[in-house]
């Protein structure tokens, strides 16, 4: 977390060196303190540092790409003649097991449309989810697992 606030630091430097103040330079300032970090990175201890903001950006990508597959699917569902919804709500046994992962996971599902996040066990190894379309719960699970949660333990494990 240190480093990150190093590199913001840094983005801040630039923008008050090059005395352009606009989001754009900023965000080139914090892309050049993440290279300038990352050519150092063995003399500071930072080898996994970039790595992981491109994990996270990753993570970014992978959740816009499912916002616009999923509320494609919920608007096909909603405007065809024939809806032939099952609606439900399945048990989901969670890998990630740090309060921030429960929370981003859970936060990443009811951002998408179709499904929200219902509740947490109080072992917090269950996540309750509510499906528009439950008639393949495995399915489902299987793609929870292979995408937002596996990205979510590359990102910040």
């Amino acid at each position: 977390m240190t480093l990150f606030l190093i590199n913001i630091v840094l983005a801040f430097v630039w923008t008050i060196v090059t005395g352009s103040f606009t989001l754009l330079n900023l965000g080139f300032g914090f892309f050049l303190g993440a290279a300038s970090l990352y050519l150092i990175r063995r003399e500071i201890g930072t080898v996994g540092y970039v790595g992981r903001i491109f994990r996270i950006g990753a993570l970014f990508l992978l959740f816009l790409s499912e916002l616009f597959k999923s509320a494609w699917r919920v608007a096909a569902t909603v405007l065809s003649p024939k809806m032939d919804l099952k609606p439900g709500i399945f048990a989901y046994r969670l890998q990630v097991k740090d309060d921030f992962e429960i929370t981003l996971l859970a936060n990443l599902i009811t951002l998408t449309p179709g499904t929200l996040s219902v509740d947490v066990s109080e072992d917090r190894s269950t996540l309750y989810v509510h499906a528009l379309d439950c008639s393949d719960p495995e399915g489902t699970r299987a793609e929870i697992a292979s995408g937002f949660e596996r990205k979510i333990l590359e990102a910040f494990r």
